[in-house]
């Protein structure tokens, strides 16, 4: 496929991608919903008129609206249409837009120029904990090679409940957290800033269509039709306060005070072509939990690091989410098995994801092994992040000469206060 709009080589978003954002500029800080072509966006509430089929034609106000949220609620053939209408108007052997020389120069923006926000109100935000490698390492540092793995691990995808207000968009910079600690040697905890300040590397879907009503649940044969696309997702960790937190309830305060996401939601659609067969599971999972269609993503993801003062970004780590052992699907089926609600705009987050190696490992607690080994950042070496360093990730699929990917998922880390 090719656009009339200038697409290079090495963009994340050609016209087989076409993620949906929103955005504003400095001169016009209303908020829009567009989509990413190249180093343009395509502000969608310009061509909402465009959107005459059958699915859209009585709901084209919901391309007018300053979050994702009404989109997300039309069912899943509704964005079907939209994705569709958008590839075709932006072709570039279609005229409709393409030779409108007034309609697109209200139509386009430079991606240069806009101001990136919040794709949607979350309304729900649930981490999981999904990678085998991840959930092994983390196990055999706390409780060794024999008990790596809790009894459960392998019969359902272990989750929490997260802190949706505390979502932001790449870009935004955030506080060292402060807390109760406890050292090992301690006989009684301290309060200060987090010494052990981490990132994860994770992915999260946005849920979409419209809401089971309490009490009923997703089965699996229906939930594609629930998640409306993918982002990146940085779950800024505290680990010395999750620590001694974490038991016996869980993450709580070494989680909610910031989690990043990347700003465009890539489709489901979009990613289409790089499904990949699902891991092997053994034991095999209950009924409401198998699947036997390829939902796996073959997605390369790496996170970089550039320190204070440093013009470079240097990469720690370089995994792949096919990595994940529990997939999206079985992620939102067992979500709602008990009944449990999910609504337009809700946020689902992968759990950090891990390959088999070292260089794969997608947090510094596993890169550094417990704060045991150096991780070499350019000159420098890291065991946790200090303050100034800027975080990034990113993720690119590539099949048969096309390359598609997420943007960025940036967030610097600034000093507590104290």
């Amino acid at each position: 496929m090719s656009s009339f709009i200038s697409v290079s080589q090495n963009s994340d978003f050609p016209i087989e991608n076409l993620p949906y954002g929103v955005f504003s500029t400095r001169t016009d800080t209303t908020r829009h919903i567009g989509v990413a072509i190249g180093d343009e966006i395509l502000n969608l509430g310009e061509i909402a008129d465009l959107f005459d089929g059958p699915e859209l034609k009585n709901h084209q106000d919901v391309f007018r609206q300053a979050t994702l949220n009404e989109f997300m609620t039309l069912p899943r053939p509704a964005w079907l249409e939209a994705r569709a209408r958008i590839q075709q108007l932006l072709s570039a052997d279609y005229p409709l837009l393409r030779d409108n020389t007034d309609l697109r120069s209200r139509a386009f923006t430079s991606q240069s120029d806009a101001i990136m926000h919040l794709p949607a109100k979350i309304g729900d935000y649930t981490d999981f904990y999904s990678s085998i490698h991840h959930a092994t390492n983390v196990g055999i540092m706390f409780r060794g090679k024999e008990n790596a793995l809790m009894p459960n691990w392998k019969w359902l995808p272990v989750g929490y409940h997260g802190r949706a207000s505390s979502v932001v968009v790449s870009g935004t910079e955030l506080k060292r957290p402060v807390g109760q600690t406890k050292a090992p040697e301690a006989t009684e905890p301290s309060f200060g800033p987090s010494k052990l300040m981490d990132f994860e590397l994770e992915m999260a879907f946005f849920v979409g269509g419209p809401e089971n009503s309490l009490g009923t649940r997703v089965p699996i044969e229906k939930s594609e039709d629930r998640i409306f696309g993918v982002v990146l997702m940085n779950d800024w960790s505290a680990r010395d306060i999750q620590a001694w937190e974490y038991v016996p309830l869980g993450p709580f305060l070494a989680k909610s005070f910031a989690t990043t996401i990347s700003p465009w939601i890539v489709s489901i659609e979009a990613l289409r072509p790089y499904f990949v067969e699902n891991p092997v599971q053994d034991p095999v999972p209950p009924q409401y939990l198998r699947h036997d269609d390829p939902f796996t993503l073959d997605i390369e993801l790496a996170v970089s690091i550039r320190p204070d003062g440093d013009s470079e970004e240097h990469v720690v780590c370089k995994t792949n989410f096919k990595h994940l052992y529990w997939t999206l699907k079985q992620q939102l089926a067992h979500h709602t098995v008990n009944g449990c609600n999910l609504r337009p705009g809700d946020l689902l987050g992968s759990g950090t994801v891990s390959g088999p190696e070292e260089g794969a490992y997608g947090s510094m607690l596993e890169l550094s092994w417990r704060g045991a080994k150096e991780v070499p950042v350019g000159n420098e070496t890291r065991k946790f992040l200090k303050d100034g360093d800027e975080v990034n990730l990113s993720g690119t699929c590539t099949k048969n000469g096309v390359r598609i990917g997420f943007g960025e998922c940036r967030g610097k880390l600034r000093p507590a206060d104290v």
